[in-house]
C-alpha cells in the first residue's frame, strides 16, 4: 500500500533529510515514490543513502555493500 511521504519544497526536505537544490529533491522523491509503489518503505537513513549515491557522495560498490549489510534500515 502506498503511503504519503512528507516533501517541503521551501526547505529542501524529503522526510526531514536536507537537499542541496529542488531538482535533486524531486529526482529522488520520484524515484522512491516509484518504489514505494512496489513494497519499499522508506526510512530518514534510506533516503539519506539515496541522496549521497544520486550526489556521488557513495559509489556504486559502496551502496551495493550498504545493501549487503543491510545499513539502511
Amino acid at each position: 500500500m502506498y503511503r504519503e511521504i512528507e516533501i517541503d519544497r521551501e526547505n529542501l526536505t524529503l522526510m526531514g533529510v536536507k537537499f542541496p537544490s529542488l531538482n535533486a529533491l524531486e529526482s529522488t522523491a520520484n524515484a522512491i515514490g516509484s518504489n514505494m509503489f512496489e513494497g519499499f518503505e522508506p526510512t530518514q537513513k534510506s533516503i539519506e543513502i539515496i541522496r549521497d549515491y544520486i550526489l556521488g557522495d557513495i559509489s556504486l560498490t559502496g551502496l551495493i555493500e550498504i545493501s549487503k549489510d543491510k545499513s539502511y534500515v
